[in-house]
């Protein structure tokens, strides 16, 4: 196989790796979760959608627009 064509197969799976971490970081960036941290210093995240953060979620808008 000419060096040319190795070459260009190897850029375009690199772009595709490349695009496709991009987008999965975009994608966790836009979804909301509550973190709760303990005084032990342990911490349990909710995810949107979770019972426990269709509660708490509503309480944390509510206190961030008080600030």
């Amino acid at each position: 196989m000419p060096p040319r064509k190795v070459v260009t197969g190897f850029l375009l799976a690199a772009g595709s790796l490349a695009g496709s971490v991009l987008v999965r970081r975009r994608a966790a960036r836009r979804r909301e979760r509550v973190d709760l941290y303990a005084e032990d210093g342990s911490m349990h995240s909710f995810a949107e959608g979770s019972p426990e953060a269709t509660s708490l979620l509503p309480l944390a808008h509510d206190l961030l627009l008080s600030l």
